[in-house]
């Protein structure tokens, strides 16, 4: 009889689940899932506190992938809508319509994806602003004639003798000019980071702001305007990504979107283990023979071998944990340098908030009707908060209720993060406080959740990260990815597609991981393959 081949995943966030689905379904391997917490879905989960969801981060289910928005409807039908969803999907130089999503009534059904419209905005001085900055009468109002024209001066100069971009900074100044981004992007990028912009390496712009820039915002608001009266096109080709109007939404939160899945997974033939943790990875020459794995809450420790290892880990534990090939000195004093953000929600159930509705759109109880608002004031650390009813007002057990969560950047250790809960939740309810969202006596309750190592960061020993790739792709059998797996600052989709390329490797005996590090979601990504 034919031995069953394995494979032990490392995590079951979407990079994790994603490998285990695609195994199942392209390959006769069986996927072996090891989540080190008690949580599916990695920081795609969705924290459930009193009835009522919390997403960590917030999380917008939309991508220029054709493959992955295929892939969500495939799971979990879309709500039904007037909106258009057949696109053109072009793979492997042949092209094709997209078949035409599943659709179901989120009135019968939990397993849904809500289509949800898209609005973030920057709080600064006491007030809204558009993000990204548009020119419209508020904004030239709130910001006044002289700014603006300073503004303007600046952003042409920028365009027309750009610097050299050897860092963040510059990478900003080069798309917004130097006066647009020290007003509404220093300061908070470097809440994000907890150091200087210029000491930041420039890809995560090119990841995270890719082709954004004032021209951009400036003639997608043209084209905005020209298009308004037309049936909405839920995928949105030739928007820039940081500028779409709509996006997918699961109905109880993205975890329930990877909560779906592990059913599946396990349903089909897979195996999804919580409260499991990988301590030690043995290799032998080229390749990874086994690992040991403890259970978190019996502190048993076993070994498991199998054929192929997939790690969603981040890559600082993941190189502590070689045994038997030991990594050089050069790896391992990278990996010790590469940096991390950590993360910490307070959920505030309120009554009301003292900021209302101000806009032309159509908002229960005049709640503004952003789903996540950029808090630039510099006299608080809060970075963004959310707006979970503008998610989807199934997050929230009371509809009369609002219910927002304030996002912390920190660093594990300091003093954010050492806070208890309470000491955390009071302080959080005097920043918003203090800048006249809220009022004390209206919150209802208070929940506060942290998360570790949640944002790969762009400094330190980053700068010599291929020296980590060039160690682990040596190992034929190893597969580095998503966000903490490739230390590359990820959406879910970008996470899935690295996940879905590896499975391909498998199916096909393709031994290098080019495919698998160079994935790119915008449109063109399967066109450039």
């Amino acid at each position: 009889m034919k031995r069953q081949k394995t494979a032990i995943i490392i995590g079951a966030g979407p990079a994790g689940l994603t490998a285990a689905y695609e195994m199942l379904k392209n390959t006769d391997v069986k996927p072996l899932v090891f989540e080190g917490s008690d949580d599916i879905g990695g920081i795609s989960k969705t924290v459930k506190y009193k009835g009522n969801r919390i997403d960590i981060g917030g999380h917008r289910f939309f991508s220029k992938s054709d493959i992955v928005m295929q892939w969500w409807n495939n799971i979990l039908p879309t709500e039904k809508t007037g909106m258009t969803q057949d696109i053109n999907l072009k793979y492997q130089g042949k092209s094709r319509k997209l078949k035409k999503g599943k659709q179901a009534d989120p009135s019968e059904t939990d397993d849904v994806m809500l289509v949800r419209s898209r609005l973030s905005r920057i709080f600064y001085g006491g007030k809204f602003y558009n993000y990204p900055v548009t020119l419209e009468s508020s904004t030239i109002k709130n910001l006044g004639l002289a700014k603006m024209t300073k503004m303007g001066a600046s952003y042409v100069k920028a365009r027309i003798r750009p610097i050299p971009e050897k860092s963040l900074e510059d990478f900003y100044v080069n798309r917004f000019g130097r006066e647009l981004y020290n007003t509404f992007f220093r300061d908070y990028t470097e809440k994000v980071w907890g150091v200087p912009c210029s000491e930041i390496a420039p890809d995560w712009g090119a990841q995270r702001v890719k082709g954004l820039s004032v021209s951009t915002a400036i003639a997608h608001a043209a084209k905005k305007q020209l298009i308004k009266n037309k049936p909405k096109d839920i995928s949105q080709k030739n928007t820039e990504t940081s500028l779409i109007e709509y996006f997918l939404y699961p109905k109880l939160g993205p975890g329930h979107m990877w909560e779906t899945v592990a059913k599946i997974v396990t349903n089909t033939g897979g195996e999804v283990h919580k409260n499991s943790v990988i301590t030690k990875l043995y290799a032998e020459k080229n390749k990874i023979i086994a690992v040991d794995i403890m259970n978190t809450r019996t502190k048993r420790v076993r070994k498991l071998k199998a054929d192929y290892f997939f790690s969603t880990m981040p890559v600082k534990e993941l190189i502590e944990s070689f045994e038997g090939v030991r990594p050089p000195k050069n790896v391992r004093e990278v990996a010790e340098g590469l940096p991390y953000r950590d993360f910490i929600t307070v959920g505030l159930l309120m009554k009301k908030l003292l900021i209302t509705n101000q806009t032309e759109r159509k908002t229960k109880n005049n709640i503004v009707p952003d789903n996540w608002i950029y808090i630039q004031e510099p006299g608080v650390k809060v970075g963004r908060l959310q707006i979970f009813n503008n998610w989807s007002p199934y997050l929230v057990k009371d509809e009369d209720n609002i219910w927002i969560g304030m996002e912390y950047f920190v660093n594990e250790g300091d003093f954010l993060w050492n806070m208890n809960d309470k000491e955390m939740a009071k302080f959080g309810i005097d920043e918003l406080c203090s800048i006249g969202i809220i009022e004390k006596d209206d919150v209802i309750d208070s929940v506060v959740i942290h998360v570790k190592k949640t944002y790969p960061a762009y400094f330190g020993t980053y700068d010599r990260f291929n020296e980590i790739r060039a160690f682990t792709d040596k190992f034929e059998n190893l597969f580095l990815l998503g966000r903490n797996g490739q230390h590359h600052y990820n959406n879910q989709d970008h996470s899935m597609l690295t996940a879905i390329e590896a499975v391909k490797n498998i199916k096909d005996g393709r031994l290098d991981k080019e495919n698998v590090w160079n994935v790119n979601a915008e449109q063109d990504y399967h066109e450039t393959k």
